[in-house]
């Protein structure tokens, strides 16, 4: 357990390319067909009915509720591999809702990860070569790194939208290898403060929600409906 990671990716297509570009002498991957049961709004029993939360707790090894047992942990990296757009935050959230809920040892004993995938990929205009020159991980730093590499009219500038875009290798080199990757340790005030907002946003009262919608509504920019 203490070499072997398990990575729990967003849909298929980025589970296929993690499956592909994996180290499959330690990594694992989990791939979630769908979104995670809301845990805010269900009991324990229902929660045991998501297909998706079965098969994470079966994989990890170590039971929940009266009968789980941190010894029998398969993986001390449990690492969430997610889009960088709404609903990977989503699924990243709720992910962490469920692990503070059921499983907080995990987070305790600094087991649970997330993932820092790149957000674009910067390559030379005018060239066959399709080599990416750099990652960019963050999108206010993009202008300042075009800058530095000799100006952004030299270069093509591709978004990933989502990991499935990157094949194995890209997604091997820029976030899953261990010796180049970024990893971020979840803390329990981190999976205490998403399981504060998925309370506001999500659960039963509806108060708490029209009043987040009322105190931030002017700071939207960007709205993904």
């Amino acid at each position: 357990p203490e070499e072997s990671e398990l990575f729990i990716v967003e849909g298929d297509s980025a589970g296929g390319s993690a499956k592909s570009g994996r180290d499959r002498r330690t990594q694992a991957i989990l791939p979630l067909r769908g979104k995670i049961l809301n845990v805010e709004k269900a009991r324990l029993d229902r929660a045991l009915d998501n297909e998706e939360i079965r098969a994470m707790i079966t994989i990890l090894g170590t039971g929940i509720g009266e009968d789980f047992n941190i010894e029998n942990l398969r993986y001390h990296k449990v690492i969430i591999m997610t889009d960088a757009d709404v609903d990977g935050s989503h699924i990243r959230t709720l992910l962490l809702t469920f692990f503070y809920r059921y499983m907080p040892e995990l987070i305790n004993r600094g087991y649970v990860y997330i993932a820092c995938p790149p957000i674009f990929g910067v390559k030379k205009k005018n060239t066959r070569s399709t080599k990416i020159e750099r990652y960019i991980y963050d999108e206010n730093s993009l202008s300042r790194e075009l800058e530095e590499m000799g100006g952004s009219e030299k270069f093509d500038v591709q978004r990933y939208k989502g990991l499935g875009e990157m094949d194995p290798e890209q997604l091997w080199e820029t976030t899953m290898e261990p010796a180049t990757r970024t990893l971020l340790q979840v803390s329990i005030d981190d999976a205490a403060e998403a399981e504060r907002t998925v309370s506001e946003l999500m659960g039963d009262q509806v108060e708490p929600r029209k009043e987040f919608i009322q105190k931030h509504a002017r700071d939207v920019r960007f709205l993904d409906i």
